[in-house]
Parts: C-alpha cells; sequence; structure tokens
C-alpha cells in the first residue's frame, strides 16, 4: 500500500481510471503510473519481445495541504485495511 510519510505538509490524491484504486503521493503532476496496476520493465526480454509500454492511468484528482494530509491518509488507510482510527 502506498502512503505518504509522517510529516508530509504536500500530497496528490489520485485514482487509477484502470483499477480504480486511489491513494496519495508525494508526486504531483496530473497523470503517473499507478503504482497498483502499472506495468513494470521486464529486462530479461528477449531479442523478439517488444518493451512493454506502461500507460499513465492515475489522474490527479486533487492537491491536499496541510494537516489534512494526515486525515486524508488515515481515511485511505481505514478503507483500505478496514482498521481502526483514533481521530473519528
Amino acid at each position: 500500500m502506498f502512503f505518504v510519510p509522517e510529516g508530509t505538509l504536500v500530497c496528490g490524491f489520485y485514482e487509477c481510471s484502470d483499477c480504480g484504486m486511489r491513494y496519495l503521493s508525494q508526486t504531483i503532476a496530473p497523470v503517473m503510473i499507478c503504482p497498483y496496476c502499472g506495468e513494470e520493465v521486464d529486462m530479461e526480454l528477449g531479442p523478439d519481445d517488444e518493451m512493454p509500454t506502461a500507460a499513465e492511468a492515475a489522474k490527479l484528482i486533487r492537491v491536499i495541504e496541510g494537516e489534512e494530509v494526515e486525515k486524508m491518509d488515515a481515511l485511505l488507510s481505514l478503507a483500505i485495511t478496514g482498521g481502526d482510527c483514533e481521530w473519528l
């Protein structure tokens, strides 16, 4: 699972159009490769194999700043793991 480190002040909230996962990232860009379903390059390709291309399917929904980062991180963690959260 991809969560931001403690003390992060600005991050991007992304949703992947291929797999539907939502996650936070310290990298802020309009689109990026999804860490859940994005294809990794296989370095053991044969001479007749095509090099795989990674599609940038994750789109930035919004930029999150300040103490909202910690709250959003806890909400995503709760949604994914179903765990207990102190601040709710």
